[in-house]
C-alpha cells in the first residue's frame, strides 16, 4: 500500500502563517479591529472542545470571545475526543468545535450535517504510536499481529493507518482496539494492548510519566491538521465566524508572547502538570486560524481516500462538498 499523504515541509508551515496573515479581510487579527456589535441572530454560541484543544481552552480562559462577540452568551462543552464532539455538532448540541483530520471524514461519510470552516497549521510532532520501553516492538513491521489501542475516527486513527502502511503491513495484519483516550491508557498500562496511537496532551502525559517508548510520531506520516467545524446555521453567519477566528488568532498571539502564563493556564484547565504542558507547547508552532486553502482541502481528501480504500468508512466522500464556501473563495483569491 502506498503512502496516501505526503509530509509537509517547514516552508509549507511558514506559507500557512503567511496566508492567514494575508487574509486580514477575512479575520481581523488585532483587538482594535474586533466587532463592536453582535453578529446578526447569534443569540448564543455553544463551543465544543477537547482536553487537547489548546487554542480553544486558552480562548475560554482569557475570555476573548467577549471582546469579539460582545453581548453573546457562550456555553463551553467538553468532549473526550473529536468523534464525540462532531456527533454533538451534527445533532445540534453545539455550534462550533475543533478536531483533528479524521473525525470530519467519518462524520461526512455517515451523512452528518456540518461544515469545515477553518484550520490551524500542521502539528506533525504532536501525536505518536507508543509501545513499552522494554517490549519486543522495535519497528513498525513488528506491529503485525499486535493489539493497538486507538480512538476510532480520531486523528490517531489515520496516524495508525499510515504507520501500518509504512511498516509494509496490511490493515488486516493488526488488531485495532477502539478505545477513548483514558480507557486506552489504562489498557496500555495493564498490558491489555501492545501499542497505543494517541495525540497531545495524552501523548505528552504518557511520556512524562514514563513507561513508554515512541515507535513513531506522525512526522513523515501525517500532517496532523486541526480543523474547525460549524453547524449549518453558524456556517451561514459569516460575521460570527470572522469574529471567532479573530478571537482564536488573538489567543494564539497571546500564547506566543506569554508562554509561561499560557502553560500555567492550560495546566489549570486540563488538570495536567506543568512538565506535560511545556512538552505540548514545545511541539506546537504558532497557530493562527484561517479558512481552508485549496491545498489543505486536497490534503484532507487524501485522508478521506485512505479510509475509503480500507473500507473504514462506508463510502467514498468528496471533502470539498462540506467546506465553507466564503472561506474557500477568499483563500483561492489569495492563492492567485
Amino acid at each position: 500500500m502506498t503512502n496516501p499523504l505526503r509530509t509537509p515541509s517547514r516552508r509549507r508551515a511558514l506559507q500557512w502563517v503567511a496566508t492567514v496573515a494575508a487574509l486580514a479581510a477575512f479575520a481581523p487579527m488585532a483587538a482594535a479591529q474586533a466587532p463592536t456589535a453582535r453578529p446578526p441572530e447569534l443569540r448564543e454560541l455553544r463551543v465544543g472542545f477537547q482536553k487537547g484543544s489548546f487554542n480553544l481552552a486558552l480562548l475560554k480562559s482569557l475570555g476573548l470571545l467577549d471582546k469579539h462577540l460582545p453581548g453573546t452568551p457562550v456555553r463551553w462543552v467538553e468532549f473526550p475526543a473529536g468523534p464525540q464532539l462532531l456527533e454533538a455538532l451534527a445533532v445540534g448540541s453545539v455550534d462550533f468545535g475543533g478536531v483533528g483530520d479524521s473525525p470530519p471524514v467519518f462524520a461526512q461519510a455517515a451523512g452528518k450535517d456540518l461544515f469545515y470552516v477553518g484550520a490551524e497549521p500542521a502539528k506533525p510532532d504532536s501525536s505518536a504510536v507508543l509501545v513499552k520501553p522494554d517490549g519486543a516492538l522495535k519497528t513498525l513491521a513488528d506491529l503485525k499481529g499486535r493489539r493497538v489501542a486507538v480512538q476510532k475516527g480520531s486523528s490517531a486513527h489515520f496516524l495508525l493507518v499510515q504507520a501500518v502502511a509504512k511498516g509494509g503491513l496490511a490493515w488486516a495484519d493488526i488488531s485495532p482496539v477502539y478505545l477513548a483516550p483514558a480507557d486506552a491508557r489504562a489498557a496500555f498500562e495493564k498490558g491489555a494492548v501492545d501499542a497505543w496511537a494517541i495525540w497531545d496532551p495524552y501523548y505528552a502525559a504518557a511520556e512524562i510519566s514514563g513507561g513508554t517508548r515512541v515507535l513513531t510520531t506522525s512526522r513523515g506520516l501525517t500532517d496532523n491538521n486541526t480543523f474547525y467545524l460549524a453547524s449549518r446555521a453558524l456556517a451561514g453567519n459569516e460575521p460570527a465566524l470572522r469574529a471567532i477566528f479573530a478571537a482564536l488568532t488573538d489567543t494564539d498571539a497571546w500564547v506566543q508572547a506569554h508562554r509561561k502564563e499560557a502553560a500555567q493556564r492550560f495546566a489549570d484547565f486540563a488538570g495536567l502538570d506543568l512538565a506535560t504542558v511545556h512538552r505540548v507547547l514545545g511541539r506546537r508552532q504558532p497557530s493562527p486560524v484561517g479558512p481552508l486553502t485549496p491545498a489543505l482541502v486536497a490534503e484532507q481528501q487524501k485522508v478521506a481516500d485512505a479510509f475509503a480504500q480500507l473500507a473504514l468508512i462506508p463510502k467514498p466522500i468528496r471533502v470539498a462538498e462540506i467546506v465553507w464556501q466564503p472561506g474557500q473563495a477568499l483563500a483561492q483569491a489569495q492563492a492567485r
